[in-house]
């Protein structure tokens, strides 16, 4: 494996360029044309076929010369409607628009590890599929899915991985089981009775309603939900009223409800059931009316165990101080839980937050930037990881059964 390790060490440079590319012509979500237009081409040069799936997905095949199984390796390319702060040679050139959730490193990473794996296709015993996905900040994964990306030829396994600002540099995190959230989005509409706050009691206040809802949801996640199983229920926006002096006819509020467990309608927990049943029941005894909507984002992301053993693995020789390797999981939400549900997969967080690079604010926001020497572990996680999992093969549970 060193050898992989010298020449990722040699590609460092085309690494940084492509990355810096990407974050100067950031693209939202399906709008990915020049990003994907770029991974064609890339992809063309070292003599695959690529093609495009869910508007700018882009999909290609590394085929071995040995038959085996097919392993997918995933990166995301939409950046977000956020304008950049950051005072850089390649800050964004699209106003409104940024890369700041370390996808365009993403994209450069599996780029690089392409090229590699092309350049040691006589070691492939099976064949890596390549996808460039879509809108992954919208839930672009399910839609990747229903158009067949796990199909001809049939996926059995899955790796991806996110540049992670919450670790320091020179860290990555391995977990078997559930790491990131399952993420319902809610609306409501709770409807009384405006009037003067002089005489609340010729009103039905909505204002008050909304209060006792946002207090009382809470207790689901101690008194319903076990503590042992993660549910954190959060309200980011609350409108209502014009005037101080007057009771408004309805406020509207809106949140998320986050979970580490498969959280559906037909499981023991049953986050948003519970959820609704609150709200419904305390408007009901404040008189109001209310209205809800519901959206399923994005279903928990959950590693196979065995396929975090071969991260596990592969992190050994990318990361020889033990003491980098850890464990992680996060109540942020990620749509390669759609590939996980339905295939083998692990999904590992690689640190990046080294403050000699400005590289520790949050994802998401207008200043975020990447410690860049991180990529070339990000490359080299990829290649090895694939090899791990192509030499395990036989050992698999999934693929022997």
């Amino acid at each position: 494996m060193q050898d992989i390790l010298k020449r990722i060490d040699e590609l460092y440079d085309e690494l940084v360029a492509l990355r810096r590319d990407f974050h100067m012509h950031p693209e939202l979500g399906f709008e990915e044309q020049r990003t994907a237009g770029i991974v064609e081409q890339y992809l063309r040069d070292l003599g695959l076929s690529p093609i495009r799936m869910t508007k700018t997905g882009v999909v290609a095949l590394i085929e071995g010369t040995q038959p085996g199984p097919v392993l997918m390796l995933r990166a995301d390319m939409d950046a977000l409607p956020i304008t950049e702060e950051n005072d850089i040679p390649y800050k964004s050139l699209n106003p409104g628009v940024m890369h700041a959730c370390g996808h365009d490193a993403h994209t450069a990473m599996l780029l690089i590890a392409a090229k590699i794996l092309v350049e040691k296709r006589d070691r492939i015993k099976g064949a890596i599929k390549l996808v460039f996905q879509p809108n992954e900040e919208i839930a672009g994964a399910i839609h990747m899915v229903n158009d067949g990306v796990l199909e001809n030829p049939k996926v059995d396994a899955v790796m991806g991985q996110h540049i992670w600002s919450f670790m320091k540099s020179g860290t990555i995190a391995v977990t078997p089981g559930p790491i990131m959230s399952g993420l319902d989005t809610f609306k409501i509409r709770i409807i009384g009775k405006g009037g003067h706050t002089g005489a609340p009691e010729e009103s039905i206040d909505p204002v008050l309603t909304a209060a006792n809802v946002i207090q009382s949801v809470q207790m689901l996640q101690t008194r319903e939900i076990s503590e042992l199983k993660s549910t954190v229920i959060m309200f980011g926006r609350i409108a209502g009223g014009f005037k101080g002096s007057v009771i408004p006819d309805e406020v509207e509020l809106e949140g998320t409800i986050r979970f580490l467990y498969e959280g559906g309608a037909d499981t023991v927990e049953q986050p948003t059931e519970r959820f609704i049943r609150v709200v419904r029941g305390i408007c009901e005894t404040h008189r109001c009316q209310c209205e809800i909507a519901i959206e399923h984002e994005n279903i928990p992301l959950i590693n196979n165990a065995e396929m975090a053993e071969i991260a596990l693995q592969a992190a050994e020789v990318v990361f020889p101080d033990k003491n980098s390797i850890q464990t992680n999981r996060s109540l942020a939400s990620e749509d390669f839980s759609e590939f996980t549900a339905r295939v083998p997969g692990v999904f590992i967080f690689l640190g990046t937050a080294n403050p000699e690079t400005d590289s520790c604010y949050a994802h998401h926001n207008n200043c975020f930037n990447i410690d860049e020497q991180t990529m070339k572990q990000g490359v080299a996680m990829h290649v090895v990881g694939a090899f791990k999992f192509l030499q395990a093969n036989r050992t698999l549970s999934f693929l022997t059964n």
